[in-house]
């Protein structure tokens, strides 16, 4: 039986120049703001804290502390 992934968060892993399905999904959550991201439209995370983000303005702000 095929399992669909539709609606299921992915687990990734990220890397620096891209990131491997390690759970199938069809989005991540972003870590700051809880958005869901769908996995074709992910552009932006955080290879050290292995978090994926929803946009480059909360990317930039968490990597500079802000939101801590």
């Amino acid at each position: 039986m095929l399992m669909s992934s539709k609606g299921r968060a992915a687990t990734l892993h990220y890397g620096p120049n891209g990131f491997r399905v390690l759970r199938s999904g069809d989005h991540v959550v972003c870590a700051v703001t809880a958005v869901q991201i769908p996995l074709e439209e992910l552009r932006y995370w955080s290879v050290d804290r292995q978090e994926p983000y929803a946009n480059a303005t909360v990317a930039a702000q968490r990597l500079a502390g802000i939101d801590e």
